[in-house]
């Protein structure tokens, strides 16, 4: 069953432009929160605090540190998890948390397939554009932690409406 969905983001970095389609009718909630947040401005000038090759590349948090943010409704938020979800391919967009129930605004994309995340994390998007951004990033070095020597910086974020999804 493929996802449906009326918004999609373009992640605006300093490697290229990241096109997400995002499950909005699958995790509503998470899409919500996400969105509410790209559209108040939440991520803009944020990091990417980790980056680890072959696994996943981290942002969202507007401090900066990787410990914090919060959901738009303050503090965290429980997961929303569909066994029809898999982290079952290069792109898979999800919140990042610290256990069960623990969503606030960081998120994760995948580099490869990682079944060991499903219905842990709360997968709500898919990259559909960007793949040489995402390799671009992937190849930037990393120190302690896994933190990028080279900032990865999230600059802006653009909303799309999709009118067609709401014919369907």
């Amino acid at each position: 069953r493929r996802p449906y969905c009326a918004m999609s983001v373009t992640l605006h970095t300093n490697y290229g432009d990241i096109k997400i389609e995002v499950f909005c009718d699958r995790v509503p909630k998470t899409a919500e929160n996400f969105l509410a947040h790209c559209a108040k401005g939440t991520y803009k000038n944020t990091l990417f605090h980790r980056n680890i090759k072959g696994f996943i590349v981290q942002g969202g948090d507007p401090t900066g540190t990787g410990k914090g943010g919060e959901s738009i409704w303050g503090g965290k938020f429980d997961d929303e998890l569909d066994d029809s979800l898999k982290h079952d391919q290069r792109g898979v967009v999800s919140m990042a948390n610290s256990g069960p129930d623990t969503n606030g605004c960081q998120f994760f994309i995948t580099y490869a397939k990682q079944p060991q995340l499903d219905n842990k994390y709360t997968i709500f998007g898919r990259v559909i554009h960007g793949w040489d951004t995402l390799d671009r990033i992937e190849r930037v070095p990393v120190g302690d932690k896994y933190r990028p020597v080279n900032d990865i910086r999230l600059t802006s974020i653009t909303m799309h409406a999709n009118p067609i999804a709401e014919l369907a």
